[in-house]
């Protein structure tokens, strides 16, 4: 399983907000040990990024979600962990018809 780099401050942000600092904190040190491949997005998926913000000004997407779906172009991943289901089945990557979505 890969882990985008930058879905690491989102989560513990999240975690923080919603149930408080040792969550966020147990979160970022069980990044040591986990099996998860993390991964950094590359000088090309931020351009990526910037063109799938702009095609979807709309519907307020993020910047992290952004580069996810760069992301998985670029790797030609279609299969996303997300609990942000209506932003990630509005996205038509450009190497699939649409994302699989978890869970």
């Amino acid at each position: 399983m890969l882990l985008p780099t930058p879905v690491i401050v989102e989560v513990a942000f999240l975690l923080l907000r919603d149930i408080g600092p040792l969550a966020g904190a147990d979160f970022v040190g069980d990044l040591v040990t986990t099996d998860m491949i993390l991964v950094e997005p590359e000088v090309s998926d931020y351009g990526r990024a910037a063109a799938i913000l702009r095609q979807y000004n709309d519907a307020h997407i993020d910047l992290v979600d952004s580069l996810i779906v760069a992301m998985a172009e670029r790797l030609n991943i279609d299969l996303i962990l997300t609990l942000d289901q209506r932003h990630f089945r509005m996205f038509r990557p450009k190497h699939c018809v649409a994302f699989k979505l978890l869970p």
